[in-house]
C-alpha cells in the first residue's frame, strides 16, 4: 500500500451535521431567553423564590432583572465604580454570579446607611465586585464577632 495514496479518504465533509454554537447565528430573542434562563439557574432563582416568609424576594427579583439587563443588552463598555470596563468582561463576571453573591449584596444593602443617588449604578458595582470581596467580607465579620467584641 502506498502511504501517499489517499484515494480512499473521503474529504467531503458536507454531509456532517454541524451544531452552530455561535451567538451570532442565534436570533436575538432566543439568545436573550437563553441567557435569562442560564442566569436563573446560576442564582437558584426558583429555589430562592420558593422560600416561604422570605422578606428579600423583591430585592432578589430586582437583582435578577439587573443582571439580565447587563448581560442581555450589548454595549461597548459598562461603567463600574466610575470606570469604564469592557462589556464582555462585565458580562462574563455577571454570568458567574450565584445565589451567595446576591444574598451578600442584599445583606450589604440592608446595612448601608448612606444615601445612594444612583441605585442602579451602585448595585451594578456591588454585583461586579461581589465575587472579589465576599470571602474577605465574611472573614472580617467572623473576626469582628469572635475577637472584636472585647
Amino acid at each position: 500500500m502506498d502511504p501517499n495514496n489517499n484515494d480512499f479518504i473521503n474529504t467531503d465533509h458536507s454531509d456532517n451535521n454541524h451544531i452552530i454554537l455561535s451567538a451570532e447565528k442565534m436570533e436575538p430573542m432566543d439568545e436573550t431567553t437563553a441567557y435569562m434562563e442560564l442566569i436563573r439557574e446560576n442564582i437558584d432563582y426558583d429555589i430562592m423564590m420558593s422560600r416561604t416568609q422570605w422578606s428579600d424576594r423583591d430585592m432578589y427579583e430586582e437583582l435578577y432583572q439587573l443582571i439580565c439587563d447587563v448581560v442581555c443588552v450589548p454595549r461597548k463598555t459598562i461603567r463600574i465604580g466610575g470606570e469604564d470596563y469592557p462589556y464582555n468582561l462585565v458580562k462574563g463576571k455577571f454570568l458567574k454570579l450565584n445565589s451567595s453573591h446576591l444574598e451578600y449584596v442584599i445583606g450589604c444593602m440592608k446595612k448601608n446607611t448612606t444615601k445612594v443617588s444612583n441605585i442602579r449604578a451602585y448595585l451594578i458595582t456591588a454585583l461586579y465586585n461581589a465575587p472579589n470581596t465576599i470571602s474577605n467580607y465574611y472573614t472580617a465579620e467572623v473576626n469582628h464577632d469572635m475577637y472584636g467584641s472585647y
